[in-house]
């Protein structure tokens, strides 16, 4: 079994409210959750209205899967104008750990 998760730091654009903000960040965690069956949510700076951080993680048997699902997962949010991605950490457990 591996599980993999990633935590995208977003810069958001021309935001000014936290309604504002929700209207950016709700639409790219239900694209993540829809298209690519991960489990997902903002995870913090809930309380401040230009930054947000989305979590993912996802459990497979098959690391190569795991690796191209969070690399696609990746590319979408990379991939949204209305955001700013800062950084991205990646973490990847096996059975070995």
């Amino acid at each position: 079994m591996y599980v993999g998760t990633l935590s995208f730091h977003l810069l958001l654009g021309d935001v000014h409210s936290l309604k504002e903000k929700r209207s950016v960040v709700r639409p790219i965690v239900a694209e993540l959750q829809r298209k690519y069956a991960v489990s997902a949510a903002e995870v913090e700076h809930m309380n401040l209205h230009r930054r947000a951080v989305v979590g993912l993680a996802l459990v497979s048997g098959d690391a190569g899967h795991l690796s191209d699902v969070l690399d696609r997962c990746e590319r979408l949010v990379a991939g949204r104008p209305e955001v700013e991605l800062l950084s991205v950490r990646r973490r990847f457990h096996g059975d070995d750990d």
